[in-house]
């Protein structure tokens, strides 16, 4: 029902920027929460940023100062400016979505995009 496709993953040098975008399309009421986790080269799963439909936001602690999530609402869009690259943020990056799929639905349902290299080295 919900599809999100994200890009502008790459490859890029130490101290580079890169920024990450995620588009949500389908059928559903409302998205309340979206974010980025990553999947690191040594299977390591950790949640990088996540932000509210009120735009409140919340950064893991490697990445505050560096990273900065937004969300365009309209365009049902989540971005992650990524800043001062270092290599351990090489992994691969996943946006996420909880969605309302309906005003009478009781739940919310998680949904998942199929992820966007991102790859820091000298």
């Amino acid at each position: 029902q919900v599809q999100l496709v994200e890009s502008g993953g790459g490859s890029v040098q130490p101290g580079g920027s890169l920024t990450l975008s995620c588009a949500a399309s389908g059928n559903f009421f409302e998205i309340y929460y979206m974010g980025w986790h990553r999947q690191t080269p040594g299977n390591h799963r950790e949640s990088v940023a996540l932000i509210n439909g009120e735009k409140n936001t919340l950064y893991d602690d490697s990445v505050k100062g560096r990273f900065t999530i937004s969300r365009d609402n309209a365009k049902n869009t989540v971005y992650l400016q990524m800043n001062n690259l270092k290599p351990e943020d090489t992994a691969v990056y996943y946006c996420h979505a909880q969605v309302k799929q309906s005003q009478t639905s009781p739940y919310d349902t998680p949904y998942w995009g199929r992820g966007t290299r991102v790859t820091v080295s000298s």
